[in-house]
């Protein structure tokens, strides 16, 4: 492998980048050999290696075995950076602002909804607007969006979209502190104002599981999860609002690259000292965009709720759906470790802390996992593991293969009752397109960065 790609193999999960050029550290891919010619394939590692030649990086430039071509920063890409002169830059963290997941446990196994799979997806579709450019059933004021951009998921719940322990299990409890309205453009706030409370469309979806292989009964038995129980996993983020905030951020951060003398290898690299007017003004925003993200997943998460009561005609303390957790994908921020305050850029990767959930989607018709983080993360990738499968096609390659109504009636066939908008979005989301979630879970769990807890499959699905 490394007579053709600059990778020499650490051992069966790791993979370094030598320190060459202009690169201020070395680069450290988590992966199995089978999944190296795919990840060079489409040059991903060398987003790696770019991410290294920024200033103030500290610790390795780092990718998760779900890494794959992104803007700027590799998707499953994670920086560290010192607050000296380290940088913050919106290619690190993406236009999903706080794309995440939240995984809600219940008190019933699947012979309790076997009869209502089709009614539950049914009533779910209907009840939680899903779609590209999707508007949801609230339509909120410029000053209601200042609130639930600087309150985050407490002013879902304080607006009777679920109870104050929610909180609890989501991560920062569901507010990024230093948001600020007044750093979110009118343009962003204007696209936000209708879309609170909806899926949207791409890899976002709901979906009802089964939970189907207990690895850790520990820690299973901690996070409320036991084997043939029904979970519903909601994976969205922040909508047009978090997408705008990018794009505007992308633009002042080309600015303040050059007014600060930072030489970028690549433009999408643009970033800005994270001290600096321009580097509080991104972090203010992008807080604002993830708060909205954290309170969207809660309003959502109300919304199954009643849809469950209805269809199964069951009380909230007989359903039990109460949140396991609530991880963000794709988000900077700023934490200690080792003692020392740093920022940390994660896209496409997941919080990794000992003894806390990490929530690993799959992809329309294949498993999700519960993970928990481990001290070798902490020490290792900041407390870092994957997000997900990650892309192997892009989105017009797959619309080559399987047409969608064709993935749906196989998918029917599998025993998984699928509803979208558009056969076109199932075609581009089908799991072919994905690499292989058991894959890369299972490098994850052998690197020690974090360990498998519980396996849920698919019985039911919602897409955009």
């Amino acid at each position: 492998m490394s007579n053709q790609y600059p990778l020499k193999k650490v051992d069966d999960y790791r993979w370094k980048i030598e320190k060459t050029g202009s690169m201020k550290t070395e680069g450290l891919i988590f992966a199995s050999e089978k999944m190296v010619t795919n990840i060079c394939s489409d040059n991903a590692y060398q987003q790696v290696s770019n991410v290294a030649t920024l200033p103030g990086i500290i610790g390795k430039s780092l990718a998760m075995p779900d890494i794959h071509w992104g803007y700027g920063f590799p998707i499953g890409g994670v920086a560290a950076f010192n607050l000296n002169d380290g940088v913050i830059s919106p290619g690190g963290i993406g236009y999903d602002i706080n794309c995440g997941v939240r995984l809600l446990r219940t008190n019933l196994s699947k012979k309790d909804i076997e009869g209502n799979i089709r009614n539950l997806v049914a009533g779910l579709f209907i009840n939680i607007p899903s779609g590209v450019g999707s508007t949801g059933k609230l339509n909120l004021s410029a000053q209601e969006v200042k609130n639930v951009l600087e309150k985050g998921a407490s002013w879902a719940i304080d607006a009777g979209f679920g109870e104050k322990m929610d909180l609890e299990n989501i991560e920062e409890k569901g507010i990024l502190f230093g948001a600020d309205f007044s750093a979110v453009s009118p343009r962003a706030i204007e696209r936000g104002r209708e879309q609170l409370g909806t899926l949207g469309a791409g890899n976002h979806f709901l979906e009802i599981q089964e939970v189907v292989e207990i690895y850790d009964e520990n820690f299973a038995k901690k996070f409320g999860i036991f084997l043939g129980q029904i979970t519903v996993m909601i994976h969205t983020g922040s909508r047009g609002l978090g997408y705008q905030v990018c794009d505007d951020y992308i633009k002042v951060m080309l600015d303040a690259s050059r007014k600060y003398g930072i030489n970028l290898i690549d433009k999408q690299l643009a970033c800005a000292p994270i001290l600096s007017d321009e580097g509080k003004k991104y972090f203010s925003a992008m807080a604002s965009a993830a708060n909205y993200a954290f309170a969207n997943r809660q309003i959502i998460t109300h919304w199954v709720r009643e849809t469950f009561m209805k269809v199964l005609k069951k009380s909230p303390k007989d359903l039990g759906l109460e949140l396991v957790y609530d991880v963000a994908h794709n988000i900077g921020k700023f934490e200690e470790h080792a003692g020392i305050k740093i920022f940390i850029h994660r896209k496409g990767a997941t919080r990794s802390f000992p003894n806390t959930p990490v929530l690993i989607p799959g992809t329309m018709g294949t498993a999700s996992y519960v993970l928990v983080g481990t001290e070798q993360a902490l020490k290792e990738t900041f407390g870092s593991t994957c997000h997900g499968a990650g892309r192997v096609m892009s989105r017009t390659q797959a619309l080559k293969g399987e047409r969608g109504s064709e993935l749906a009636k196989r998918l029917f066939g599998e025993g998984i009752t699928v509803q979208s908008k558009e056969w076109k979005t199932l075609a581009e989301e089908s799991p072919a397109a994905y690499k292989d979630v058991n894959l890369v879970v299972e490098v994850c769990h052998q690197a020690g960065i974090s360990k498998k807890v519980a396996k849920m499959k698919p019985l039911g699905v919602i897409k955009g």
